[in-house]
């Protein structure tokens, strides 16, 4: 009797290290908001350690040897998903708009199940009464509820790119004569151009630009190539965000 409890007891504490030491391999996205993938794989985890715990008569590695696989995957589908967005869009989804420009999506709301009493206690749970002090709501893949309120300006602090990587620069201010310093034609969320070094073509016809425009904007900014650009977002004002990485 005292055999069998010890054994159980040391079990249970060598699957605690290896769970523990498992979640510190994935990183810290495990302990924070989990998306989909990421819950399946913290719940297949616990599943096999409650297994390898409740039957000590089994060997060790038929515990071990699946929580490595899980793992191993995890770490691996990560690394990949750094270098594709399409990949990060296929694991971890899509966010969706709720709200926007103050209207309720309902269309977006039926696909997600997402129903008006969810809604409201999201929107409490932020300190907002009403919803007529939304403009935006997102529904982030891992569940959480983003929410940008009517006339929440960016402050200025927020806008002057301390980074050494990242500039701001407005629209207005680009010396472009094939294009007419327009408005940007569209209003809302700040749109992303390149991703990971890849032109996203949709946003561009979206707001109105090509190529040539977005290649002007950068050189601006001392960036040649598409590829040696991490990110560049523009927002509703036509400020364009850039950040790169010659080191990449």
């Amino acid at each position: 009797m005292f055999r069998h409890i010890t054994a159980h007891i040391f079990m249970t504490l060598l699957m605690y290290l290896f769970i523990f030491l498992s979640l510190r391999i994935m990183g810290k996205r495990e302990i924070g908001k989990l998306s989909v993938f990421d819950l399946t794989i913290s719940i297949l985890i616990a599943e096999i350690a409650v297994f390898a715990i409740e039957d000590i008569e089994r060997p060790l590695y038929d515990g071990i040897v699946p929580i490595v696989t899980l793992v191993l995957t995890q770490v691996v589908l990560a690394h990949f998903s750094l270098k594709s967005r399409k990949l990060r869009l296929l694991i971890d989804g899509k966010p969706s708009i709720l709200i926007s420009d103050g209207k309720i999506q309902r269309k977006e709301m039926r696909k997600q199940r997402y129903n008006i009493d969810d809604l409201l206690l999201q929107l409490r749970g932020q300190n907002i009464t009403s919803l007529a002090d939304v403009e935006f709501a997102i529904l982030e893949p891992t569940g959480q509820l983003t929410v940008i309120e009517k006339d929440n300006d960016i402050s200025s602090s927020n806008r002057s790119g301390n980074s050494s990587s990242g500039k701001i620069i407005s629209d207005s201010e680009a010396s472009v004569n094939e294009f007419p310093k327009d408005k940007i034609r569209y209003e809302g969320l700040p749109v992303p151009l390149i991703m990971d070094g890849k032109v996203q073509d949709d946003n561009l016809e979206m707001i109105g630009k090509t190529r040539f425009w977005l290649r002007n904007q950068i050189r601006q900014q001392g960036v040649s190539d598409f590829r040696d650009v991490f990110l560049c977002s523009i927002d509703h004002k036509g400020k364009l965000y850039v950040d790169h990485n010659r080191s990449k």
